[in-house]
């Protein structure tokens, strides 16, 4: 018998960036128009492959989010979504996608370079519906991240990283709801944020308005994990939290 030498498979390293914001108290994902093939004219998530091989993966996130949009990684909230490596999912190639999930407030309207022809920031519930059309698998790293923000949101403080450094009670559940994709009663959340320790720290000050009380500013607070979680509500208006 032959011994036949094994050789590695010839594999190519990427990372996606599945960025979230809110625009409108709407959830928006940007999505870039891709300028070269494979899929050219189509929206597709903003990422590469890895410059060499010694880049770090966050590096190359965070250098793909600055080449392919004009943002600054250093704004947002950053964190390894998962691993997408089915074959077939590129025509290139077997390629293994690092995909990030990416939040911060209020984001500019994004720059597109390189690779790029357009980059713009897109209803998410779009995609979620399917009137988008994603290259590759990039609709899945879509569904992915919008659901891990979602159930993060009960468990952890993620929702403030969507919120500027102070914000009023109100716009804190206007990204509950834009998030979560349901109207929430007022005085319900209210209730269920006070009984959070550490969630919110008030700042003193006030934002005022034309007609109407002055509401309260708050920041973000020390916990980062939630106590008693704020349950999303279910089909009948009611959460495990209750």
């Amino acid at each position: 018998m032959i011994d036949v030498p094994w050789e590695p498979p010839a594999v190519l390293i990427a990372v996606d960036l599945v960025i979230l914001t809110l625009r409108a108290a709407s959830l928006r994902v940007l999505l870039i128009e891709r300028g070269t093939e494979p899929y050219r004219g189509a929206h597709a998530l903003p990422g590469g492959f890895l410059a060499h091989s010694e880049e770090d993966l966050d590096a190359a996130a965070r250098r793909e989010l600055a080449e392919e949009t004009g943002l600054d990684a250093g704004e947002l909230h950053l964190e390894q979504l998962g691993v997408y490596g089915r074959p077939g999912r590129d025509p290139r190639g077997r390629v293994v996608s690092v995909a990030y999930l990416a939040i911060a407030p209020r984001l500019p309207d994004p720059v597109a370079g390189t690779d790029a022809a357009d980059a713009a920031w897109l209803p998410a519930d779009r995609v979620l519906a399917g009137e988008l059309n994603l290259a590759f698998d990039h609709r899945q790293l879509v569904l992915d991240g919008v659901e891990r923000a979602r159930g993060k949101l009960e468990v952890s403080s993620l929702a403030t990283a969507f919120c500027g450094p102070t914000f009023t009670i109100g716009e804190l559940q206007t990204v509950y709801e834009a998030v979560w994709g349901i109207p929430l009663d007022p005085r319900n959340f209210y209730r269920k944020i006070q009984r959070v320790d550490g969630f919110l720290v008030p700042t003193g000050a006030e934002q005022r308005s034309l007609v109407g009380r002055p509401a309260r500013l708050f920041k973000a607070g020390p916990s980062t994990v939630l106590s008693p979680p704020i349950g999303r509500p279910n089909e009948a208006g009611s959460s495990s939290a209750d």
